[in-house]
């Protein structure tokens, strides 16, 4: 445990008063009016995704809450296609880039992935009215063929990308391939098939050769891939980096060289790799310059030219130079960047995020430092002083390990609670669990720290952005180390007066989820958790179990242990096995059409329940998948949490329905 520190605000008194006119009022936590309601996070929950540069523009998608959670295509500020067209894709389930702008010989045209009938489309994007025309053929069962990791051909006379097929009736018949999509519709022709998952295929500059990476089970792509290398035509291909326990994951050609962010060294750094296979680290650190593939088609770094690379260091935009062998931050205001870097003379784009400000769709001249914003902030988004600034904390863990965690501390500038009275906290576990909480706006959490609830996010042992022995803590120990570090972190804060030790919370969706039931089934640190979309049962989470997709359906052998031999290590580990250990209330969030999480988990948990006396609550969302993207559904979320932590931590919130608690 780390020394005692003073409580957040400690030398602030007034901690919470910032307003300079107008009355603070004091009352206790929890039952602060705030102007942030469940409507604002839901306007602020669609995200900006794959933004791209063609032609001197920004692109991107962007996903839209108040239509249905559908995602739709934007160039500079106009959208390109009306509802319901849905730029998404299910491949791996979590989806890869859908679309890509191809320079053919009749201009200009965007092909892209329709959630739909995950059908691949193509249309002119400067048409008055789009007409989108399919380019592939229509499955013969729903989604039974679907495409990601979209990138140009040849020429524009093709779309390279990841096609995914349905082989049988189980979760985990699946076959994938490389294929190239003529732009004419006809059939496609595969490119190659050397693993069992592939991405990012990518043509030499000469069109003679092409690279990608691919995987197998049981790894998962953090954990070890390969960089294929084969003649365009050749049906033979060569590894040239990766392995077993390294883990490529992004590729780009410079010249005839490749480009590749690995970890052989324990760290993502950026490799040049010539045609005679020799390997030169750019700038060797003790750095994370890349990051987890959870989503096919992410670009943690981007070419400059001249030797110069942009990459993200942890997030942050920074410059490699190959001459000096250097790592140097660029300045600006927004210290976290996404994935999705695309840069032409000197001009990157991407989406950016701050402690005050919501990810938007930016431009920045690196020459000049110019930076612009060419997406708005959400009309309703409520002035600076509600929103929380997270302190960036290093807590101790029970095994004397470093467990970084952001504190987001209550913050409303009308009120303050008090003098003898002590927050309550809640910890927020990320999903993954190879994820990371960042210093950025979360309107989530802001809607509770502005209504007296503090939130403490931890980047418990498993996370990424602190090198492969940090991300290795978790393997064989999923349930254990997890639970154990945000349990650390929850009671340092409890130890040090910062939060209430009545009225500690936990709340997680996916495998924060798995960590947020797997808390309250195992230690007695919190009184309630929040469990969305969750793992519960670890047997079904295995390949044979059928309770999961396929690109996830062994990664509990690296996280738990070997199936069928570590079966009771599963179920000694599994919340569902365990419900009547649980230390006090529970509230499950569920979508009804999820595959990665499905609802059976949840159902047998909520069935086993039933009855015992301990009071939980269980909410299930039509038309919804892995994570909420209709507003609605976000809404009766986030206003059954509040209500939850209420009835428990006993206060009544105000402006939000009761909500119903069974026994």
């Amino acid at each position: 445990m780390e020394p005692a520190a003073r409580p957040i605000g400690a030398d602030r008194p007034d901690h919470h008063r910032y307003r300079v006119a107008g009355v603070v009022k004091i009352a206790p936590y929890g039952t602060w009016t705030s102007p942030i309601a469940a409507a604002d996070a839901a306007a602020a929950g669609g995200g900006l995704h794959w933004v791209d540069l063609h032609a001197g523009r920004a692109w991107w998608a962007e996903g839209r809450p108040a239509e249905g959670g559908r995602v739709a295509l934007v160039r500079e500020g106009r959208d390109l296609l009306p509802p319901p067209w849905n730029v998404r894709n299910r491949v791996h389930e979590y989806g890869g880039r859908p679309w890509v702008v191809l320079d053919t010989a009749d201009g200009p045209r965007v092909a892209f992935t329709n959630w739909d009938d995950q059908r691949v489309y193509l249309f002119d994007p400067d048409a008055a009215r789009p007409d989108p025309v399919p380019i592939t053929d229509a499955p013969a069962r729903h989604h039974g063929v679907r495409y990601a990791d979209l990138t140009a051909g040849p020429a524009g006379t093709e779309v390279w990308c990841v096609r995914e097929t349905v082989t049988g009736d189980k979760r985990t018949d699946i076959r994938r391939d490389l294929v190239a999509i003529p732009v004419d519709g006809s059939a496609p022709r595969v490119l190659a098939a050397s693993h069992h998952f592939m991405t990012g295929p990518r043509l030499s500059p000469d069109g003679t050769r092409f690279a990608w990476i691919g995987w197998d089970h049981p790894n998962m792509p953090w954990d070890g891939t390969e960089l294929c290398v084969a003649d365009v035509g050749s049906s033979e291909h060569r590894v040239v980096a990766g392995g077993p326990q390294e883990a490529v994951c992004q590729v780009e050609w410079d010249g005839p060289d490749l480009l590749a962010l690995t970890d052989p060294d324990g760290w993502w750094n950026l490799f040049r790799i010539t045609p005679d296979g020799t390997k030169t680290n750019l700038a060797p650190c003790e750095e994370e310059l890349g990051g987890p593939m959870w989503r096919l088609g992410n670009r943690w770094f981007a070419p400059l030219g001249g030797g110069r690379h942009l990459v993200l260091r942890s997030g942050a935009l920074a410059v490699l130079d190959e001459r000096t062998g250097t790592v140097t931050d660029v300045d600006n205001d927004l210290p976290v960047w996404g994935a999705h870097l695309a840069t032409h003379d000197g001009i990157v784009v991407s989406s950016a995020a701050g402690p005050r400000e919501e990810a938007a769709v930016v431009r920045l001249d690196l020459s000049t430092g110019e930076l612009t914003r060419l997406t708005e902030p959400p009309a309703a988004l409520p002035p600076a002083d509600y929103l929380p600034v997270p302190a960036e904390r290093v807590f101790t863990g029970p095994d004397g390990q470093d467990v970084p965690a952001y504190v987001y501390p209550p913050t409303n500038p009308d009120y303050a609670g008090p003098d003898d009275e002590r927050p309550p906290y809640v910890v927020h576990v990320h999903g993954g669990p190879t994820g990371r909480s960042a210093p950025v706006l979360d309107v989530d959490i802001a809607y509770l720290t502005s209504r007296g609830i503090g939130v403490v996010a931890v980047n418990y042992g498993g996370s990424t952005g602190y090198g492969r022995a940090f991300r290795e803590r978790l393997r064989g120990q999923w349930g254990v180390v997890d639970v154990n570090d945000c349990a650390a972190v929850a009671q340092a804060l409890a130890d040090e007066g910062t939060a209430d030790p009545t009225r500690l919370g936990i709340r997680g969706g996916s495998a924060g989820g798995w960590t947020s039931a797997a808390s309250m089934t195992s230690v007695k640190t919190y009184r309630c958790g929040m469990v969305a979309f969750p793992i519960l049962d670890l047997r079904g989470w295995t390949g044979d179990g059928g309770e999961t997709h396929d690109f996830e359906s062994r990664y509990v052998e690296g996280l738990v242990g070997p199936w069928p031999q570590a079966a009771d290590l599963y179920a000694e580990r599994s919340p569902s096995h365990r419900v009547d250990r649980l230390a006090g209330p529970v509230l499950l969030l569920q979508g009804l059409e999820d595959e990665i999480c499905p609802p059976e988990q949840a159902d047998r948990f909520v069935a086993a329940l039933d009855g015992t006396g301990i009071h939980h609550a269980y909410l299930t969302f039509e038309g919804e998948q892995h994570g909420f993207r209709k507003a609605e559904s976000i809404i009766a979320a986030l206003e059954a949490e509040l209500s939850f932590y209420g009835q428990v931590f006993g206060f009544t919130p105000p402006d939000v329905p009761v909500l119903p608690l069974r026994r």
